[in-house]
């Protein structure tokens, strides 16, 4: 697909000044440009108008923000008055957690204010809620109707062309049955012709936050169960599924929170020519696929200008066994902070969206149309074919809940190492904390949330950084690295009793927790360090990032260490103090991703999405 293919009808491109878009969790992974990405753009109502706030899955964001801008432009009058409609990019998962009982701002996701519209990026999410809520207990906030679909996209196996050439694509249909047989052959993709590309590795999502990894395990689950119609309880507890299905996620090298993180490091893997070197495939949406194959991961128009296309493209495989569409839902919430202007304003909203105009403008972006057919540009490029496999039903809201605990039971164990700062900074207070609470305080708050996702099956250590004198730097293992089931109280205690003090040897700390790590890791379980820091390197003998990252004194650096041991470092940048483009460099380096809580406030939830990997 080339760029004359995805330009924007003229009403869009002349109103992309004056997009209003907030990003959440501003993302420092690899191939992403922070000042693109991090930026917090928002637009005041203006007088006299309705504010109509719409979270919005990140995949169609910034494109939802342009469309926006130009209907706010129109001035179109619902109810007889003006509606100012700003998007917000948020995920799916997040937004249904926080939606659950209301309106719990702390698990949305940083800087993510309360919806009158909900757009997940499909329609399972609302199952989800309706199922949530009814286990709660609480009067859903979804009304009764049928939520009209913005776009729609297929959940896909993306893989490297020349990797699905060598399984016979486009001519032989390919599925998850394809793939379990090549995850679980010892020959890897030698069982095809091609043992230089090693074993075969896959990229998932966290189904607990992302659609795509929702989606992928009911396909998963669909397709060692025998079934393209209704996926049932009953088929969750066969052996013979559950063993498939394991098979599968052994094959994944680490989850996420959204997919980006797959494919901005596959980009940039591809630009150093070593693309087979971090995964085989990722679950992920076509719309993605086209994303990606533009050299723009993240989908954002606005960072379309300037990027450049990968050397090996992805092409969209559409699982022979069936799969998932995201119909991405325009959910209008019944609730009480939302008032019948409002209504109107999101109904009028969703016509607009819904016009042939507009239609185009997602067409154009790589998503489908209306009749689901496969996008004919994708076709034309050699991304996607021209048939597609049977589509799947989205399973009751009961069965979706089972499919969450099948994939908990069920999923790749983390072996991770918590590396904590706990420099004299750590003792400052938190910029936006009105309650005077240190750095170190909500640091602590935060681990302790976080460490919680994690199962009995994980294993989970603690170490900590600090300088003892200038020229000595003292990095501690506080919690040998064991599995939560008998690490959990210590890891606990541990937490709650750590004390600021000393500089920051962010550099050393991060190579002696890499080295560690590498000593421990294997094919069965994800292995990675999660660094947090709320500062810069302060150690004189050892400040050089290009020797961690690339090696020093006749070793090989974090880069090379990390393909051949799989180890990755998924850092933190806590407080304005930190030092964003060494955090940026370490976690590129380890194919892993960096993430930005800079608030102080925020900690909680960014630390609760950075597990998401595990």
């Amino acid at each position: 697909m080339n760029r004359v293919q995805r330009q924007a009808l003229p009403v869009i491109a002349a109103v992309v000044a004056g997009v209003a878009v907030i990003v959440g969790v501003k993302v420092l992974a690899s191939g992403d440009k922070p000042a693109e990405e991090t930026s917090t753009r928002t637009a005041a109502v203006r007088e006299g108008c309705v504010g109509l706030t719409v979270a919005s899955s990140s995949e169609k964001a910034g494109l939802m923000a342009q469309l926006a801008a130009a209907y706010n432009q129109r001035d179109r009058l619902p109810a007889g008055q003006c509606v100012d409609v700003t998007v917000v990019s948020s995920g799916s998962g997040d937004v249904e957690k926080a939606l659950v009982h209301g309106w719990d701002a702390t698990l949305a996701g940083a800087n993510v204010p309360r919806p009158d519209v909900w757009s997940p990026a499909g329609s399972l999410w609302l199952q989800l809620l309706r199922h949530d809520q009814t286990q709660a207990d609480v009067p859903s906030v979804l009304g009764t109707g049928k939520p009209g679909s913005v776009t729609a996209t297929p959940l896909v196996i993306a893989m490297p062309k020349d990797r699905a050439t060598a399984l016979g694509w486009p001519r032989t249909p390919i599925g998850w049955a394809d793939i379990t047989r090549l995850a679980t052959d010892p020959r890897g993709w030698g069982a095809v012709g091609h043992p230089e590309w090693g074993r075969f590795t896959l990229g998932k999502t966290n189904p607990t936050v992302s659609t795509s990894g929702m989606a992928a395990i009911v396909g998963q689950l669909a397709a060692a169960a025998g079934t393209s119609s209704d996926l049932r309880a009953a088929d969750l507890a066969k052996p013979a599924v559950l063993r498939q299905f394991a098979a599968v996620e052994a094959a994944v090298v680490h989850y996420g929170d959204t997919t980006l993180t797959f494919s901005a490091n596959l980009l940039d893997a591809d630009k150093r020519g070593k693309g087979a070197s971090y995964v085989s495939a990722i679950a992920m949406e076509e719309k993605s696929v086209a994303d990606y194959n533009e050299g723009n991961p993240s989908g954002d128009p606005q960072t379309l200008s300037g990027a450049s296309p990968p050397t090996v493209p992805l092409v969209a495989v559409f699982p022979k066994e069936g799969t998932l569409f995201s119909d991405n839902p325009f959910a209008v919430l019944d609730a009480a902070w939302v008032t019948p202007q409002k209504k109107a304003g999101a109904t009028d909203f969703l016509a607009f969206l819904r016009e042939k105009d507009q239609q185009e403008i997602f067409v154009r972006a790589g998503f489908r149309g209306a009749d689901l057919k496969p996008n004919g540009a994708l076709v034309a490029a050699g991304v996607a074919t021209a048939s597609d496999g049977p589509v799947l039903t989205v399973p009751s809201p009961a069965v979706l809940a089972q499919c969450r605990v099948v994939w908990q039971s069920q999923r790749k164990p983390a072996r991770a190492l918590l590396l904590m700062d706990v420099s004299g900074s750590m003792d400052e207070a938190a910029a936006t904390d009105g309650n005077g609470s240190s750095r170190m305080e909500l640091a602590k708050q935060a681990a302790t949330t976080a460490l919680g996702e994690l199962t009995d099956r994980d294993e989970i250590g603690l170490w900590t950084f600090t300088t003892s004198t200038a020229s000595h730097a003292a990095v501690q293992e506080v919690v040998p690295v064991a599995a939560m089931k008998t690490n959990q109280t210590a890891l606990r205690l541990a937490i709650e009793g750590l004390e600021p003090g000393g500089g920051t040897p962010l550099y050393q700390a991060t190579e002696q927790a890499f080295d560690h790590m590498a000593t421990l890791a294997d094919d069965g379980h994800i292995t990675g360090v999660i660094l947090l820091t709320d500062g810069k390197n302060e150690f004189a003998p050892y400040s050089d990032i290009n020797a961690l990252i690339d090696g020093h004194d006749g070793a090989s650096g974090i880069h090379d260490r990390s393909i051949e041991t799989g180890v990755r470092v998924f850092t933190v940048a806590y407080s304005s103090g930190s030092d964003y483009q060494p955090l940026q460099q370490i976690s590129e380096a380890t194919r892993a991703r960096a993430y930005d809580a800079t608030a102080g406030t925020n900690i909680v939830s960014v630390l609760t999405q950075l597990i998401s990997n595990f």
